[in-house]
């Protein structure tokens, strides 16, 4: 699950990240209003962590714009402020909740997957091409003749092709999805991800293989029978 982390405080902000990535959270981390709406705009996230008090551009702000461009991602607002009326307004401008600061870290997991919880249950749990079954609730991958329960990254690589099967996708864009927008991973990290997921669908007999289309991408194919 890919999260947006609008936090001005860094230190803060540092710390936020570590610990939802150790929760298995795929995270985008910016500073400013302005980078939270440019982010908002071009991503594709499970769920928003927005700070109010934010240079540039408020996070109510924020909110008011993309919720009046449609946007209907869930929102998450932290605020210093305890006053009753500045939580109404967060949520009268389109928040799913709010968390005032100080928080526990506790509540803050059990508050993102609350407002996530709608949208992850909308969405099959299964995912099924050729004879291989992608759960999304435990991460394993199964065929008639074996599973695996994939590791975070491979699973959320392989959640990408058996949702968009035979569409080509680029090395960059699955970079980009899973290891976010500012990442310094090297794309040639993404190859060895391929090389994992080829191997279990191969021992477990799938019918299914990932196509490598050179200086383009890959795509999730289904063996033709002889």
């Amino acid at each position: 699950m890919r999260l947006l982390l609008a936090e001005d405080e860094r230190e803060l902000s540092k710390a936020l990240s570590t610990i939802l990535k150790h929760n298995l959270y795929t995270v985008d981390t910016v500073f400013d209003g302005e980078e939270a709406l440019a982010y908002i705009e071009n991503g594709n996230y499970d769920g928003v962590i927005l700070d109010i008090m934010m240079p540039k551009i408020d996070g109510i702000s924020v909110l008011k714009i993309i919720r009046s461009k449609g946007i209907n991602v869930p929102v998450l607002i932290l605020t210093a402020k305890s006053e009753v009326d500045d939580k109404v307004l967060g949520l009268d401008c389109g928040a799913n909740d709010y968390l005032t600061k100080p928080f526990s870290i506790k509540e803050l997991l059990a508050r993102i997957r609350a407002m996530t919880r709608i949208k992850t249950e909308a969405v099959d749990s299964l995912l099924k091409f050729g004879n291989v079954t992608l759960n999304r609730v435990t991460f394993e991958l199964s065929t008639a003749y074996g599973s695996y329960r994939l590791a975070n990254k491979e699973f959320q690589i392989m959640e990408m092709f058996m949702s968009n099967p035979k569409n080509l996708i680029s090395t960059e864009r699955i970079l980009e999805k899973i290891w976010g927008y500012d990442t310094e991973t090297e794309v040639s990290v993404v190859w060895v991800y391929i090389s994992y997921i080829r191997k279990k669908l191969a021992s477990i007999n799938s019918n299914i293989y990932i196509k490598a289309t050179r200086n383009l991408g890959y795509s999730l194919e289904e063996k033709v029978n002889d």
